[in-house]
């Protein structure tokens, strides 16, 4: 199966040997950081550094002001983590060695526009905002996250394009130094605690039947066991446990109508920058009303949108089965394996892991992350990608 490497710019320049190395694992393709959020990150390899903090969420090559001047909200540029066109350099260096490039780009996931601007985050049923989580129903965070996509997928050279959190940012998030995970939420808990009540989404309640005042105090109400220590419930079952079948169902209407047209959006503007055989890819779960990186979506509808999806494979988590049911022939269902083991990655599995996933439909895998493993991860990696 063709096999993709996730790189971050930083990975690469700056290390004449990077680009030679990713090529010489095995894989075909490189899927790099051109919009990326914050994050610090280890680069075990890198003749200059050992530590990159990237402080911000941002864009890694130079905005087009003509197209964000004026605007709020707005991308931001990176700071000395990844100065000038660190995406270009980055991207030369890989396609010199023999790899496609595809773009990463995440989205609907940005922690200082939710404090430069907070009237953009997701609220919850108690008041807080979500400062990492921009409500994807606002008309100027959708045209802003529209927008940035089609300029971030679309950079010279590459031949197609990853979005991650194209869709609902909720509760869950790998926050600095979190401490969120005392009580048990669950399926159902995360999800009453994801849903928003900013005044574009109390609109959408309403337009379901739904008083967004009543539904956030029925929302608190139905939790309080939930904090007290009783089971939240899993799947979709559980949270009609928790607000009752019909509740339940206008609020994931709403949501889900949002998440969907977004994703058209978003899509269709992409392709109309993008040249002719670009390729559309969502990192994406098989449940809808899930939130997070990987945009929960239904498989029907997405696969008609994009060209394929990229699915976590970590445990048994966003299964691929639904999306390979669905795949039109030459459609891309790659499954995503993170072979870090320092990060909970199972390196020495991977043959075992990828026949498994080939045999539930997977056409492709995608391999987390080749700047921030080992050597002796990478050496794993390479034995098992020249077996397969």
């Amino acid at each position: 199966m063709r096999a993709s490497a996730f790189l971050y710019p930083w990975d690469v320049n700056g290390d004449p040997a990077a680009a030679a190395r990713t090529a010489a694992l095995g894989v075909r393709q490189a899927t790099l950081a051109a919009a990326y959020h914050s994050t610090r990150a280890l680069t075990p390899r890198h003749p200059r550094h050992r530590i990159v903090t990237a402080e911000h969420a941002a864009v890694l090559y130079p905005l087009d002001e003509n197209r964000w001047a004026g605007r709020v909200p707005r991308p931001y540029p990176a700071g000395d983590w990844a100065p000038g066109d660190a995406y270009g350099e980055a991207a030369a260096a890989l396609a010199d060695a023999g790899l496609d490039v595809f773009t990463w780009v995440v989205l609907a996931h940005n922690s200082r526009m939710g404090k430069d601007h907070p009237s953009t985050s997701v609220v919850n049923a108690y008041g807080d905002r979500y400062p990492w989580a921009p409500c994807i129903a606002q008309s100027g965070t959708r045209a802003c996250l529209t927008d940035l996509a089609a300029e971030a997928a679309v950079r010279p050279g590459a031949a197609g394009t990853e979005l991650e959190s194209l869709g609902w940012y909720g509760l869950a998030h790998l926050h600095a130094h979190d401490k969120t995970a005392g009580v048990p939420l669950g399926d159902a808990g995360h999800y009453l605690m994801s849903l928003c009540f900013c005044p574009a989404c109390a609109e959408g309640y309403d337009r379901q039947g739904l008083d967004a005042e009543e539904l956030a105090s029925f929302v608190r109400g139905a939790l309080e066991p939930v904090w007290r220590g009783a089971p939240s419930g899993g799947g979709w079952a559980g949270v009609e446990k928790l607000l009752g079948a019909r509740t339940a169902a206008a609020t994931r209407a709403w949501r889900d109508a949002v998440a969907r047209s977004l994703q058209e959006e978003t899509v269709r503007a992409v392709r109309a920058a993008a040249p002719p055989g670009f390729r559309v890819l969502l990192h994406a779960d098989p449940v809808s009303f899930h939130c997070g990186a990987n945009a929960g979506v239904d498989p029907r509808h997405i696969l008609s949108v994009a060209d394929g999806v990229v699915v976590p494979r970590t445990g048994d988590t966003a299964p691929l089965t639904p999306f390979a049911e669905t795949a039109a022939p030459g459609q891309v269902i790659a499954a995503n394996f993170t072979v870090v083991s320092g990060m909970g990655g199972h390196p020495e599995t991977l043959h075992a892991d990828a026949s498994r996933a080939a045999d539930l439909g997977a056409t492709e895998l995608r391999l987390y992350h080749a700047g921030l493993a080992s050597d002796e991860d990478l050496e794993t990696v390479r034995r098992t990608l020249a077996a397969l």
